[in-house]
């Protein structure tokens, strides 16, 4: 028996990283599992390699009525939505003037228009049901986590972008809280630290996602991997065996009385 028997959830971004670990230790917990991602053979892997019921969506979020069909994707599996994490995403790096108005809208598209677009499309599916449930007297609780970041609490210099997007969907997570509380759903986030993914990787050739048709470089130069290994005050990454802090524990049923916030997580390594 898990603590999440019978839940349903959507993880965004879910074949590699943190998404994926996020997955993962919810389908521990007996959550039926959404895996979503741009890459759909990623995405097919990571499903059949997670123990316990998943389905896959494949797509890119940004486009058309992806958000929409990725909701109902979970509602025609399993007939209802009780957990959504919003994690996709990738950054485009440069210093404000050399950064373009499309490098710029990119990194909105993707970090709060795409959250926005999800959690308007899951709203008669989370707020319905709960209305149904206040009429029998029943208290439920549902669980939106929005992935943000310290670059959009702290800044970070070249992530203009990125920081500008990272902390909207903050303000987002907020918002949502105050509409959404009566409902008795949990809406939080999670800024993360210097997480070990494939974005802070080393910028190398090999190391690209394609987008669009366009091959995106993803990673971090050397010199800043190392200069960020130094600041941090831990012992070392650790090996991907559990998500970082927050992204699973915000959807933890016990977690009933915890909304409105955006909460830090330290660094840790999740690769994939």
């Amino acid at each position: 028996m898990g603590v999440l028997d019978e839940k349903v959830a959507i993880v965004t971004g879910s074949a590699r990283g943190i998404g994926r670990a996020t997955a993962q230790l919810l389908s521990e917990q007996g959550a039926r599992v959404v895996i979503n991602d741009l890459d759909g053979d990623a995405a097919q892997q990571t499903a059949s390699e997670i123990r316990g019921e998943t389905v896959v969506h494949s797509g890119d979020l940004t486009k058309g009525d992806a958000p929409d069909q990725l909701v109902q994707t979970a509602v025609d599996a399993w007939g209802r939505l009780d957990i959504i994490v919003n994690n996709a995403g990738y950054t485009l790096d440069a210093p404000i003037h050399k950064m373009s108005d499309d490098w710029f809208q990119r990194m909105l598209d993707i970090h709060v228009a795409v959250p926005f677009k999800v959690l308007r499309a899951a709203a008669p599916h989370l707020r319905e049901p709960a209305k149904h449930e206040k009429e029998r007297g029943e208290e439920v609780f549902r669980k939106v986590v929005n992935v943000s970041s310290i670059s959009g609490t702290m800044g970070n210099a070249a992530q203009a972008n990125y920081s500008a997007g990272k902390s909207a969907v903050v303000g987002l997570t907020k918002t949502l809280a105050k509409e959404w509380g009566h409902f008795k759903v949990n809406v939080n986030a999670v800024a993360f630290g210097y997480i070990e993914t494939r974005l802070t990787a080393s910028k190398e050739e090999s190391n690209t996602m394609e987008i669009g048709g366009e091959q995106v470089q993803l990673g971090i130069p050397d010199q800043l991997r190392g200069m960020a290994a130094m600041l941090i005050p831990s012992a070392g990454p650790e090996p991907p065996r559990r998500p970082p802090a927050g992204s699973s524990s915000c959807a933890r049923p016990g977690a009933t009385t915890c909304t409105g916030r955006c909460s830090t997580s330290p660094a840790v390594s999740s690769r994939g």
